[in-house]
């Protein structure tokens, strides 16, 4: 409005410019009478005006709002993009964002079942639903960044509590993505009118002494699983030993034996005659330089 009363008071100035000096040739005060009053009233428009222009950007959905209506101070309203000019005595425009926001919360302290305390600190994406960012105005009246910080923790926060109830601590550790996975389907059935939640996570911490015992626990495990596993092998070189032993015995027994048929063949073919011939083998021609009674000659000479 400024803009346009200056234009204004510029075009006037120009088309009066032959009145801009008297016929002595003095300084026409008057002449500016007209433009520097238009001038004013245009500041004084703009000042008091109720219209405004509001980008929405892209990405975004904008909210026009009517104040002037009874439920909860609303009319009706209308869904707008682009550029949007209102009235904001009677009129409201909000922006409420349709891609995904990233949202992390600050520690919280929930009770798991058997009244353990942890600490939680959630993260977690979400996302409005389109055709309900209306209602939802209509219900919260708060813009969308306050709606996080006030409704929309208030249901994360209570759904990991109540899931939290739910759970054994050592389950919660053990079996996390099942448990946040429970807590993600939870939240949704919270927040599925204006939003849905995706990508949940607890960033679940246990108390120190809760902590220890499930380190302890865990090495206990590890421990047993580690005497389970040398017992097997103690048991798979035992077998290997005695498979040796075996092998060992069985060659034994199969060498005794062949050796005593080696034995029995021989004595088969050893005749009183072969036995005679051997000796004449050896025999150098000598005969012994002492001969005692009742000793035969040294071969069979018959």
């Amino acid at each position: 409005m400024f803009i346009l009363g200056l234009v204004v008071a510029i075009y006037i100035a120009l088309s009066t410019k032959d009145t801009m000096f008297d016929s002595d040739g003095d300084f026409n005060i008057k002449w500016l009478v007209k433009p520097i009053g238009i001038l004013i009233l245009s500041i004084l428009v703009s000042i008091i005006q109720p219209f405004t222009v509001e980008r929405i950007d892209a990405g975004n959905k904008g909210l026009k709002v009517n104040l002037t209506g009874s439920e909860r101070g609303v009319s009706n309203y209308q869904y707008k993009s682009g550029w949007v000019v209102y009235n904001d005595w009677t009129e409201q425009v909000k922006e409420f964002p349709l891609f995904q926001q990233h949202i992390e919360y600050d520690a919280q302290t929930v009770i798991t079942k058997g009244g353990f305390a942890a600490t939680i600190k959630p993260s977690f994406n979400y996302s409005l639903r389109e055709d309900a960012i209306g209602d939802m105005f209509v219900n919260l009246r708060l813009d969308i960044s306050a709606i996080e910080q006030g409704w929309l923790k208030n249901a994360i926060v209570s759904s990991v509590n109540d899931v939290a109830n739910r759970w054994d601590v050592d389950a919660i550790f053990n079996k996390r993505e099942e448990f946040e996975g429970a807590i993600i389907t939870e939240c949704n059935k919270r927040v599925s009118k204006w939003f849905t939640v995706s990508q949940l996570r607890t960033n679940i911490i246990p108390p120190q002494s809760l902590q220890q015992a499930i380190e302890g626990k865990t090495k206990a495990v590890q421990e047993a699983q580690a005497a389970m596993q040398r017992k097997l092998v103690a048991e798979a070189e035992a077998q290997e030993k005695i498979a040796i032993a075996k092998g060992d015995s069985a060659k034994s027994v199969i060498d005794a034996q062949a050796a005593a048929l080696t034995m029995k063949l021989k004595q088969k073919e050893i005749t009183p005659l072969y036995v005679e011939f051997l000796k004449a083998q050896k025999w150098d021609g000598k005969l012994p330089s002492t001969v005692t009674s009742g000793n035969g000659t040294f071969l069979n000479i018959k």
